[in-house]
């Protein structure tokens, strides 16, 4: 143990976060002994993470900017109730580095990497500069300061066409374009722009070969503060929907272990340059040849994280929290080995079937995986409402089993017992990508769901079919007055269930 490095031993966590990452979090704090605080607006009092903690602080109703990304407000809660360490989650405050230094600043623990990790590589420009000084492959492009139309229109020529226009502060899509050939670039690049302004107060944008056919794999990484950095093997999320991951999976079906091998070592040599700490992500393009290219670095915990959890047996969130209490990894990387396959899908509350629109609503109850080796991770209980205030995601259900084959199988059916009656949801949709072929044989590229459009399509019914659809609605209409229990002691309701989304 380094001699300058000094253990603190946290004892009660403020998760500056809500639905089931906060439930995550808590479930693991509470195997280790530690408290837990946890805050919601007038609007989730209801929800579980607003009482599944050991205290609970109302932040009132108002815009996110005056509740969950209130950082100066969060801070004083923390101060308020004695809490020694904030876990931020994922989004909201996570990659915030003024967050991260403000909670530094008032002697409490930042469960995740230093400021200056988060600041260096949250800015999609200075993160490539970087890794270029470190050697890591990236993807030819330009981004330099100057942002001047005809710069930025010559360097696109000198990449090649089709390039890929992305704001240097975004993520999520935001401020993100593809142009196919020079005469598409200036309407492009303006729009790009814009919607990069209004998202992030950024315009500024750089401009990259776009790689046709891609895979998107990302490493996950694990580092302390006595200088020990691991890798966790790595995730494919290629399969997406508006650039927003639906499907993840440990290991990917591309990657060779030679590949993996060098896809992990990049990844350890950006953790070792910048002496990262904690929980991170390396995120990877991968061309049809085998080449891969750094993408950007995710500086804390993320969504998919329990599909490692499953191939690996390790809990992500322990060893955060372990790390920022000073101490070393409980393992060294030739501990570590990947065992079997997990596959993890999104539950949002939309309509595939209608453009995707969103969906709102009670939800009148929530189907529970009885199957052995599946995981559930949802921010809702029966009754909950669902409204647009905040992300549509309802839950994460994920499957491991001893092959790829395995798990595709054991996440169907588990997928036929989670509903959530009473909206709308993308349930059969994910259904549908995992029975196509093209899934089972591992094409799983960027392009997925728009170049297998019509094949996701719903499907005519047969008669047999459409009499247990009927049978469905019938059975909804006595739904009212019945127990849960009562509810779950007929057989099919999780048959007739898979025929309606009610």
């Amino acid at each position: 143990m380094s001699g300058d490095i000094q253990l603190k031993k946290i004892k009660k966590i403020l998760i500056a976060n809500r639905g089931e990452i906060a439930l995550r979090i808590i479930r693991t704090a509470k195997e280790m002994g530690i408290k837990t605080v946890t805050i919601y607006t007038d609007e989730e009092k209801t929800l579980p993470h607003a009482s599944a903690g050991d205290e609970a602080i109302c932040l009132g109703s108002g815009p996110l900017k005056e509740t969950y990304l209130n950082q100066a407000r969060i801070v004083e809660i923390a101060r308020k109730c004695g809490a020694d360490a904030i876990h931020p989650g994922y989004g909201f405050l996570s990659e915030k580095s003024s967050f991260a230094q403000l909670v530094s600043d008032n002697g409490i623990i930042f469960i995740g990497p230093s400021a200056t990790s988060i600041n260096l590589m949250g800015d999609k420009k200075s993160s490539k500069i970087k890794i270029q000084e470190l050697g890591v492959p990236s993807i030819p492009g330009y981004h330099g300061d100057n942002q001047e139309l005809k710069v930025l229109s010559q360097e696109a020529k000198r990449i090649g066409f089709p390039v890929l226009i992305k704001a240097s502060a975004g993520g999520g899509g935001k401020g993100m374009r593809i142009v196919h050939q020079e005469s598409e670039f200036n309407e492009a690049l303006e729009g790009a722009q814009r919607e990069a302004l209004n998202a992030f107060g950024d315009q500024t944008v750089l401009i990259e070969k776009y790689i046709t056919s891609p895979r998107h794999i990302e490493i996950q990484v694990m580092s302390d503060k006595h200088g020990n950095h691991c890798h966790l093997f790595e995730r494919e999320c290629s399969i997406q929907r508006r650039y927003q991951k639906i499907v993840e999976e440990s290991p990917s079906p591309a990657v060779t272990p030679e590949l993996r091998a060098k896809m992990t070592a990049a990844a350890l040599k950006i953790t070792n340059g910048i002496n990262y700490i904690g929980a991170g992500t390396v995120e990877l393009i991968l061309d049809m040849d085998g080449q891969f290219y750094f993408l950007e670095m995710n500086t804390r915990l993320q969504v998919e994280h329990p599909v490692t959890e499953m191939v690996t047996g390790l809990d992500l969130v322990k060893l955060q929290i372990l790390v920022a209490q000073g101490e070393e990894l409980p393992f060294k990387q030739s501990d570590l080995k990947i065992n079997g396959h997990a596959i993890e899908v999104r539950l949002y509350a939309e309509d595939p079937d209608n453009d995707f629109l969103p969906s709102i609503g009670t939800i009148k109850m929530i189907g529970q995986s009885t199957l052995h080796h599946t995981r559930l991770d949802c921010g809702y209980i029966d009754g909950n409402e669902v409204t647009i205030m905040f992300d549509p995601m309802l839950a994460k259900l994920v499957a491991w089993g001893e092959n790829r084959l395995q798990a595709t199988e054991l996440l169907t059916q588990a997928l036929n017992e989670v509903v959530f009656l009473g909206l709308k949801t993308n349930r059969d949709y994910l259904k549908r990508i995992l029975n196509l072929a093209e899934f089972k044989n591992g094409l799983t590229y960027t392009h997925f769901v728009v170049t297998y459009s019509d094949k996701l399509k719903p499907q005519k019914k047969c008669k047999e079919e459409m009499a247990l659809a009927i049978a469905a609605s019938l059975f909804h209409s006595q739904l009212s007055g019945k127990t849960k229990k009562e509810l779950k002691s007929n057989c099919v309701w999780t048959r007739l269930a898979g025929f309606r989304n009610i």
